[in-house]
């Protein structure tokens, strides 16, 4: 069928040299993107190149060899990138090609509106079919309003170009010259841009912001890519984003992406342009659960918004220690480009129960490099604003940033920069004015915040979290602190107590984890939490003995929180070789004496006036 709408095109049909001689001096040629560039048209191009003068090469990422981005060539043609590929940065940094920074939803509304002229698409399609439409295939995105607004469109009919479904068809009476030319489509495979050890931990700190039924845009490069194995036991994902690769169709074919809860688009995998390999493109061929739509679709903010639970993970170069995010260029120099960075932050923020994320490594160029800065580098463009973040993620932990002070913010980033560069930053952040100038930053000296004592427990039909304090935890405390009775607060402080100073937080929340240790409990509500309880212990050198104190809100009393902190600190005092725990309580306070004596310890218990002097062996059996 598809041999004889062609032999009934046969007059549009030539060879690929042939059709470039008819593009002319002077004229504004787009190249399809990506996986999808037509490499035998490209080829001709470069081959005919003596025919040819002043004309501009406009495209987004490229993965050929793009000869024609050669300096031999630059009386011939200059390129305009709306993406910096690796094969194109040195070209746009000397000044022999152009970066045209647009958001990628965008771009297709500049070729509709005639604000950027393309005069010839050169474009890859599939045969057609019995109505003779062409399928665009893997690079629908900006390539299908590039073709319906250019005034020539050369398409290289392609048997190994998979068939994709949704908005992809271009009919063949909108080609002008059909060159058949079968080759295989280029595959891709993200460089690892990391150590699978940080990439390990990136991906299971990412995959616990992602719930069930959510929708998923994962951006470019295996950083964010690194989420995508630790969610294969989600259910009812969907996917709504630009690039369609091989960690996505692994995950929808691990059962855990069906698109059953996703708001719009319900059941189908919405995608613009797809670069992977070959297993890829046999998934997506003639496959009824993929929609390619052009990139004026699956980028656009208000679309992105109305999918409820959209989790948008890309990656940066630079974060500051205010939020913003640099991630398309460095200093002076350009790297890469907006694609559709902005547009799925955008639309992920304005997701009733949306998520914008940066994920990325905590340093660069060998752990030399601090990603997490005090201010961006000097020329360094912010790709996002500190107002458009939600959430930064590295192997250290996650920063949230949404809806949090200056000062919130700082220390959440450096809590989760790497251990080598967070005293600097402590530094720079007071210095800057970011923070109070009396944090004593003994949580930034080197220390690595002990996750192995996280844990979730069911008490009582709800799930409480229990872990490590954090120094972003002083509003919890606060908070936690004013909900509690005059009764409880007068056990656990031993008399009146009216204010929790900032310092006394501090003091409980910036803490080297050895020496000093605070643990929480919390639980959820909505994406909120609330503190329910903490449990601290300070150790006395001299004696190598810890104080411990406990509090829990009235409401979560003898439900066995108090217990658990016990259990905990135990635990972590003797992997720090604490020899005993010591605490002073009201001689009333029976409910706390009982728990020292549960744990089976060796307790000593002296009653001093109405104070118990306790002391606990840790070691006695």
């Amino acid at each position: 069928m598809a041999s004889n709408r062609l032999r009934a095109n046969a007059k549009k049909t030539t060879s690929a040299v042939d059709a470039v001689r008819s593009i002319g001096r002077g004229k504004t040629i787009f190249i399809g993107t990506g996986c999808g560039e037509p490499q035998a048209l490209v080829m001709a191009l470069i081959a005919e190149s003596e025919n040819f003068g002043d004309n501009e090469i406009v495209q987004t990422l490229s993965l050929g060899l793009m000869p024609y981005n050669q300096e031999r060539f630059t009386d011939r043609f200059r390129l305009n990138a709306f993406f910096i590929g690796p094969n194109v940065r040195y070209a746009v940094n000397d000044g022999r090609a152009d970066y045209t920074p647009l958001n990628l939803s965008q771009i297709g509304r500049m070729f509709d509106s005639g604000k950027i002229v393309i005069d010839v698409a050169l474009i890859q399609v599939t045969p057609p079919d019995a109505n003779g439409d062409c399928s665009l295939g893997v690079s629908v995105d900006i390539t299908k309003s590039a073709a319906e607004n250019a005034d020539m469109v050369i398409a290289q009919v392609n048997h190994n170009m998979p068939r994709t479904h949704g908005d992809s068809l271009i009919n063949l009476s909108e080609i002008d010259y059909i060159v058949e030319i079968d080759e295989p489509i280029f595959e891709w495979r993200p460089e690892r841009e990391e150590k699978m050890e940080v990439l390990t931990k990136l991906g299971k700190y990412l995959s616990d912001l992602v719930p069930d039924g959510a929708t998923l845009q994962i951006g470019y490069g295996s950083t964010p890519d690194a989420a995508i194995k630790y969610l294969a036991k989600r259910r009812d994902l969907g996917v709504h984003t630009e690039l369609l690769s091989d960690g996505l169709v692994s995950l929808i074919e691990s059962g855990a992406v069906n698109g059953s809860r996703k708001t719009k688009d319900r059941g189908k995998v919405v995608a613009s342009f797809v670069m992977g390999t070959q297993h890829v493109y046999d998934f997506i061929n003639d496959n009824g659960m993929i929609e390619m739509r052009p990139s004026s679709y699956t980028n656009d903010p208000c679309i992105i918004g109305h999918q409820e639970n959209m989790i948008s993970i890309n990656t940066a170069l630079q974060v500051d220690l205010t939020g913003q995010v640099c991630a398309d260029q460095l200093g002076n120099k350009f790297f890469s480009g907006l694609g559709g960075h902005v547009d799925f932050m955008r639309g992920a923020a304005r997701s009733k129960g949306g998520k914008p994320i940066i994920a990325m490594p905590s340093t660069a160029q060998n752990g030399a490099v601090s990603r997490i800065m005090p201010t961006l580098d000097l020329g360094s463009a912010v790709t996002t604003t500190r107002g458009d973040v939600h959430y930064v993620v590295t192997e250290y932990g996650i920063a949230e940033l949404h809806g949090k002070s200056i000062s919130q913010r700082a220390l959440a980033l450096i809590s989760i920069a790497h251990p080598d560069f967070r005293p600097q930053l402590l530094a720079h952040a007071k210095s800057l004015g970011y923070v109070f100038k009396d944090v004593s930053g003994m949580t930034f000296t080197g220390t690595i915040y002990p996750e192995q004592y996280e844990a979730v427990l069911m008490m009582k039909g709800v799930e409480v979290y229990f872990r490590p304090s954090k120094i972003t935890d002083e509003a919890m405390i606060k908070e936690m602190f004013y909900s509690l009775s005059e009764a409880t607060m007068y056990q656990r402080y031993m008399g009146p107590k009216k204010q929790m100073p900032r310092k006394e937080i501090q003091r409980l929340i910036d803490i080297d984890y050895a020496g000093t240790m605070t643990v929480i409990a919390m639980t959820k509500e909505a994406e909120h939490y609330h503190m329910i309880g903490m449990a601290s212990y300070d150790v006395d050198k001299a004696n190598n003995t810890a104080e411990v104190a406990f509090v829990v809100v009235d409401r979560w009393q003898n439900k066995g929180i108090g217990m658990q902190f016990m259990d905990m600190l135990i635990k972590i005092a003797k992997d720090k070789g604490v020899k005993a725990f010591t605490a002073e309580l009201l001689s009333e306070n029976f409910r706390m004496l009982d728990m020292f004596y549960r744990t089976g310890l060796k307790v000593e218990a002296r009653l001093v006036e109405d104070t118990y002097m306790v002391n606990m062996d840790l070691w006695s059996k």
